[in-house]
Order: structure tokens, then C-alpha cells, then sequence
């Protein structure tokens, strides 16, 4: 059962929150701080990525939950950095087919994106952390945050009916 002491809950927290500075830093030397509207219409209300000072930290301290005790085998940390490593590639796939107006390959991206979430736990959160972080260079981290959440909800709710239906289905 993984196991991590709050004082590396809190490294973890610190560091996601220093390189959610830097990136906000990068960001405000640069013509500052971005907003976005929802669903790209400005007659909605717009986020600052600002909020990521909060969101990015918080999804770092939850995830360090995952890891496993230290001095453990290197395949004790394979299921974790694999469910960071891919929805990161996956996000930042998807940010930079949208940034580059790539729409047909943004919507591949996409689709492919909610198949792995279907068919791999992406319900866990070193998953969703990936995905925001993987996103939040071009969205900021509550749009992505959103989104992975629901991404998360649909693979929790379609693994536990697929669980639920093989124990049904299987004799006693």
C-alpha cells in the first residue's frame, strides 16, 4: 500500500508550486498573466491561470499519495510514472495540436485520449496531475482540471461497471 509522510507531501506541493511560479513569472514578463473565457466565447467569464498557484500545488500533494514507500523496487514506481507520464504526453500532444489550429489532429488526439482513459485507470491522480500539467502551458491548469476530471469520473464509473459485470457474470 503506498505510503507518503507529509513532509514529502509538502516537497512535492513546494516544487509543483516553484514551477508553477516560474511558468506564471514567465507569463507575466511576457505580457502577463493569461485568461481564459470558457469555451472560447468572451461573453463567458474568463479564468486567470493565476489559479494555478493553488490547483497545480494541491494535485502535487494528492498524487504524492501514490508513490510508493522509498527504497522499494523500480517496478513499484512503474504503474505511477506511467499513469503521470502518459496523460502528460497526451495533454501536451492535445495543447500543441490546439495551439498550432490543428483541428483534425486535436480531435484524433482528443478521442484518443478519453479510448486510454476508457481502457487504463486514468482516475487516479498522478493522472489527472499529468494531464493538467501537460495542459497548463497553454490553458492554465482549471480548464485542464475540468476537464480531467470528467475524463476521471468517466474511467471510474465505466472500470467499476466493467468490474461490477465480470464479478456478476462469473460462476461462484
Amino acid at each position: 500500500m503506498p505510503y507518503v509522510s507529509t513532509s514529502r507531501r509538502l516537497i512535492f506541493a513546494a516544487l509543483a508550486l516553484l514551477a508553477e511560479g516560474l511558468h506564471l513569472g514567465w507569463e507575466a514578463l511576457h505580457g502577463g498573466i493569461v485568461s481564459h473565457h470558457l469555451l472560447q466565447s468572451a461573453a463567458m467569464p474568463a479564468i486567470s491561470n493565476a489559479w494555478g498557484l493553488l490547483i497545480v500545488p494541491a494535485l502535487a500533494a494528492w498524487a504524492a499519495g501514490r508513490l510508493p514507500r522509498p527504497g522499494v523496487a523500480a517496478r513499484d514506481w512503474r504503474p505511477v510514472a506511467l499513469g503521470l507520464a502518459l496523460p502528460l504526453l497526451l495533454g501536451a500532444a492535445l495543447s500543441l495540436a490546439f495551439g498550432l489550429k490543428l483541428q483534425a489532429l486535436t480531435e484524433i488526439i482528443f478521442f484518443t485520449l478519453l479510448l486510454v482513459a476508457l481502457l487504463l485507470p486514468a482516475h487516479r491522480p498522478e493522472s489527472l496531475l499529468g494531464f493538467v500539467l501537460g495542459m497548463s502551458w497553454t490553458f492554465g491548469a482549471v480548464l485542464p482540471t475540468a476537464i480531467g476530471a470528467v475524463i476521471a469520473g468517466l474511467s471510474w464509473a465505466l472500470r467499476g461497471a466493467a468490474r461490477w459485470a465480470w464479478q456478476a457474470a462469473r460462476p461462484a
